[in-house]
């Protein structure tokens, strides 16, 4: 027998109708790159975005299911973009401005976007490759100042495309189940794949976002959204925002430390999401510049793992809590997020630490679990290590334009390529990446611990660890460092020593290699793949 409960079909505008609805005056402001800013209202975002979604049929000629492309930093034009485009019934294609030119013609060729709508200072990207992008029809410009120009062909600016269109249209009618978004993953070990959202996982991500043990969202924050919107969505915090009747301000290319300082003490932003370079840049400044307090009360923060002396020194210095979390552009990206439960109050201070230094556990409507090497599910002892394979409602089933099965197991969950270890209370901790874990006389060694330890020295600012070949042990760690300040260096001697209460010697990196700065993927992880070339090649 069936329940008796309506079809309520869930759709990305369910959640921008909900905020007009029930939150039509909280604002969305966003710092412009000309240094002005820009004020208006939820009522503003879901009027605007109405008119868009109408001249995208109307106008441009998009279709349902077509894909337009959005090549821009987070702002309120790129908001509307996230509603306009599946407000059409087309599918939000939002491309990594940081990637390879080489890989920017093969995304927007494999998406066949039919347009592109990019900022007007990214317009030299672009240029370049135009001619190589087959199916795009139009470029659609935001944000473009007086005298602008560009060899971009069929341009149109964005003002000008919304300006005479109907605000009171209905959206487009869409099966909850029909893709929304797409982004491709930044191709780090080949060519980026496409991971295409549905309205439905995209919507129950956003849900599930809000909740307490999650990002906790509510009517009373006041969100800076730093991660890119081009990275997985920016992690879905604008969609929970809107749902939550959050404040949300966006810094469009302003990620330095001192503007973003600027931005949480001016707008009163208690909360944050980020990648950890951007937050050590932010203490860093706070410092510098003797700043005791700030309105901030925490900050999410993925991509990579975080020095545990970061989260200890933004809690006691500042008493910002760190909110670890895990994921990736095929979860969403929620995949775990790392808060301190009630019976975690009475512990040490140390004690908690070691906790908030986890990846964290998975939120509801998903599954983990451990796979060794045997292809056996490991205990939940936080000690078996093994590959991380993932499932849940808002996880990827496939990868767009392909029938490959690799990354999926038989029994259809995701592997993630992680390495891990879940504990008994359900604490994720990732140890490596499979293909970064170096493997020395048959023993495994993590590359991830060490560069966590390592830059829990007061002395260093970023640590990245790589195996080397070696002709007896097969392989050994390489440890690329940067220095906080060049004027108090530290020795290779006293880098082992540090680290060796925390590892077996064998464990101990060989070689330690001071440099100006570590080379970053195109979503501000280390890019240990550049690394190993250039020890390759002789020059790290």
């Amino acid at each position: 027998m069936f329940g008796q409960m309506m079809d309520y079909p869930l759709t990305i505008s369910t959640i921008i109708d909900h905020g007009y609805a029930t939150f039509p005056k909280k604002e969305v402001i966003t710092y412009m790159p000309d240094g002005s800013i820009h004020r208006y209202t939820i009522a503003d975002l879901y009027r605007r975005s109405k008119r868009l979604s109408h001249a995208l049929v109307h106008k441009l000629g998009v279709r349902r299911g077509d894909f337009v492309g959005t090549f821009a930093w987070n702002h309120y034009m790129h908001l509307e973009l996230y509603f306009g485009v599946p407000g059409a019934g087309a599918i939000c294609h939002t491309i990594n401005i940081r990637l390879a030119s080489s890989q920017t013609e093969f995304i927007i060729n494999n998406a066949e976007d039919a347009c592109i709508f990019i900022d007007a200072n990214l317009v030299q990207l672009l240029e370049p490759i135009a001619t190589k992008l087959a199916t795009v029809r139009s470029y659609i410009i935001m944000g473009a100042p007086e005298n602008f120009a560009t060899t971009l062909p069929n341009v149109i600016y964005y003002e000008d495309l919304i300006r005479d269109s109907p605000e009171d249209l209905a959206w487009e009618s869409v099966g909850e189940n029909e893709a929304c978004g797409m982004c491709y993953t930044s191709g780090t070990t080949g060519l980026p794949k496409g991971v295409l959202y549905s309205h439905r996982s995209t919507c129950l991500h956003a849900i599930i976002a809000g909740l307490p043990n999650c990002c906790g969202i509510s009517s009373a924050d006041r969100v800076l959204v730093i991660v890119p919107q081009f990275h997985v969505m920016a992690w879905g915090l604008p969609y929970a925002a809107i749902l939550a009747g959050s404040t949300m301000v966006m810094p469009s290319c302003l990620l330095q430390a001192e503007p973003l300082i600027n931005m949480i003490i001016r707008e009163n932003i208690n909360k944050a999401g980020g990648v950890p370079t951007i937050w050590q840049n932010v203490y860093s400044m706070l410092r510098k510049n003797n700043i005791k307090t700030l309105p901030l009360k925490e900050f999410l923060v993925g991509g990579a793992a975080v020095p545990p002396n970061l989260i200890e020194n933004f809690e006691k210095e500042f008493g910002i809590t760190v909110i670890h979390a895990w994921g990736m552009t095929e979860t969403s990206p929620l995949g775990a997020v790392c808060r301190l439960q009630p019976e975690h109050e009475k512990l040490s201070a140390e004690e908690k630490l070691r906790i908030q230094s986890l990846q964290g556990q998975k939120p509801p409507l998903t599954e983990l679990r451990i796979v060794t090497e045997k292809g056996e599910i490991a205990p939940r002892d936080g000690k078996t290590v093994g590959e991380i394979e993932i499932r849940g409602a808002w996880i990827i089933n496939s990868y767009f334009k392909t029938s490959s099965r690799e990354n999926f197991s038989a029994d259809g969950w995701f592997k993630t390529g992680d390495v891990g270890t879940i504990n008994p209370e359900g604490y994720l901790q990732i140890t490596d990446r499979a293909k970064d874990l170096i493997k020395s006389g048959g023993e495994w060694i993590s590359s991830v611990s060490l560069e966590v330890t390592i830059m829990a020295h007061p002395l260093i600012r970023e640590a990245a660890v790589i195996a080397i070949p070696d002709e007896v042990w097969s392989e050994r760690p390489l440890a690329a460092v940067v220095l906080r300040d060049q004027n108090e260096p530290v020795s290779a001697h006293e880098l082992r020593v540090f680290l060796s209460g925390s590892f077996a010697k064998y464990q101990l990196p060989d070689k330690f290699v001071f440099v100006g700065e570590i080379p970053k993927t195109s979503v501000g992880k280390f890019d240990k793949k550049k690394l190993r070339q250039l020890f390759a090649e002789g020059k790290l």
